[in-house]
Formats: C-alpha cells, sequence, structure tokens
C-alpha cells in the first residue's frame, strides 16, 4: 500500500535544511554548467572543430520568410535572448506546478498509465495548435521515409510517452522532489554523453558543475531519506498508519475480550 504525503519544509530540521540547500546548490550547479566555461580538460579530436563549423546556426536555418518575420517580432538577438530565458523559466515554474499537481492526481486516481495518455493527448492539442499557427507551409507537415520520421518516432515512443509514464510512476510512488531533481542530472548526462560517444570538449566549468549538481543532488536524497525515517520512525510508535490513529481502526466484536471463568 502506498503511503505518500506532500512535501514539508521544517528549517528547523536537518532533513529539511539538507534539502533546501540541496537545491540551491544543484541550481548553482546548473548555472556553472551553463554560463562558466573555463580552459580545456579534454581536448576534441580535429575533425569536430569541422563539423562544428558546418553545425552552425546559418546553415541548419536558411532564412526564410517565416524567419525573417519571427526575427522582425522577437527584434534584436540581444531581446530574443532576453525573450528566450524568460520563456524557459515560466515553463520551467509551470512544469514544476504540474508535477505538484499531477501528484495530487496521483493520490486519489493512481492509474500511472491513464495519467500519462491524458497529459500526452493534451499536450498534443496543444502543440498542434501551436504548430498550425506558427507554420503555414503545407509542405512542412509532409512525412517521408528518413531519418526525420525515425526521429520523430524515436521522440514520440520513448521521449514523449515512455519518460511521461516514467515520471508518473515516480509521483505516484516518491513525490514531485525525485522527478524534479533528475532535471539537473540532466545536464551531467548530456556532458558525459558529449564527452564520451560525440567527442566534445570537457572544460573545467563543466567539470565543476557537474560535480556541484552531484552533491546538491546527494544532500536532496540524504534529506530525504532522512525525513522517511523518522515518518517510518513515527508510524511504528504511535502504530498509525498514514496519519490515521490505530484506535480508529475496527477490530473484530470477540478479539479483545478475556475468557475468564
Amino acid at each position: 500500500m502506498c503511503c505518500f504525503r506532500m512535501e514539508t519544509i521544517n528549517l528547523k530540521a536537518k532533513s529539511s535544511q539538507a534539502k533546501s540547500v540541496g537545491t540551491i546548490i544543484s541550481i548553482i550547479g546548473a548555472f556553472t554548467v551553463t554560463f562558466y566555461k573555463g580552459p580545456a580538460i579534454i581536448f576534441a579530436p580535429s575533425h569536430s572543430t569541422s563539423l562544428n563549423g558546418l553545425l552552425q546556426f546559418p546553415v541548419i536555418f536558411p532564412a526564410s520568410s517565416n524567419s525573417a518575420s519571427l526575427n522582425g517580432l522577437l527584434g534584436s538577438p540581444q531581446q530574443s535572448w532576453v525573450i528566450g530565458g524568460c520563456l524557459l523559466a515560466t515553463g520551467s515554474f509551470l512544469v514544476a506546478v504540474l508535477y505538484i499537481f499531477q501528484t495530487w492526481i496521483m493520490k486519489d486516481y493512481p492509474a500511472e498509465m491513464m495519467v500519462a495518455l491524458i497529459s500526452c493527448i493534451s499536450a498534443t492539442i496543444q502543440s498542434g495548435i501551436v504548430a498550425l499557427i506558427v507554420e503555414r507551409d503545407p509542405n512542412a507537415w509532409e512525412l517521408r521515409p528518413d531519418i526525420e520520421l525515425l526521429t520523430i518516432a524515436y521522440s514520440a515512443i520513448f521521449v514523449i510517452a515512455f519518460r511521461n509514464i516514467v515520471y508518473s510512476w515516480a509521483l505516484h510512488k516518491k513525490g514531485p522532489v525525485f522527478v524534479t531533481m533528475v532535471k539537473p542530472l540532466g545536464m551531467v548526462i548530456a556532458i558525459v554523453m558529449g564527452v564520451t560517444f560525440l567527442r566534445d570538449t570537457l572544460f573545467l566549468g563543466s567539470l565543476i558543475g557537474t560535480a556541484v549538481i552531484a552533491l546538491g543532488f546527494y544532500s536532496v536524497m540524504w534529506g530525504k531519506a532522512e525525513e522517511e525515517k523518522i515518518v517510518e520512525e513515527k508510524i511504528v510508535e504511535d502504530g498509525a498508519i498514514c496519519g490515521f490513529d490505530s484506535s480508529t481502526e475496527r477490530v473484530p466484536l470477540l478479539q479483545n475480550k478475556n475468557m475468564e471463568v
């Protein structure tokens, strides 16, 4: 039987202090990876320079009427970075709120597959409306049997469907903290995968940020483990299950009767 309760913060308790400090440390680590580069530690092969030159922004996204109108709407590149940063921060905040609401839903309706299905359908409808408004070229909607179609299928199955199922299951079992703390670890995994398989250059800032994120993640997980240990000990001591006192449980009528003659 799953016994889940929402997060509580008591700054006098060591567990809450560890969770709060760990969250701040993880954010600092993410900022370090993003904004601090530093000297190179592991250099990429020489051919990666030419490859990076081919993957520049103007080559992948050639100028078109849609991009020109979009640039005119957003303004200068500096304004585009500001608008993009604000939209990204708003999206991250809304995702965190979504995890909290989804945890409440899973508490009363513990069906991970159905919740994930409804979430995918809602996201598909919203994305479809936005895509129809932004993309007016009918040729862009044609699906051809190439790497693009394979990428769409992979994203639909693993990046969207499978991920939502795993997230729903984790929200049901452990709550939103475990799910949100995986986000900074995604940056660490991306750095490791890039250096290992794509032969990216490893910089000092990425290494320091990775270590800081790991430290913050461990601090939050330690705080969560301590809270669960305290709750379990309190349940054992009070004889309660999920906040209900044992005296409220139904007991057979003759169970505690003394058979004295």
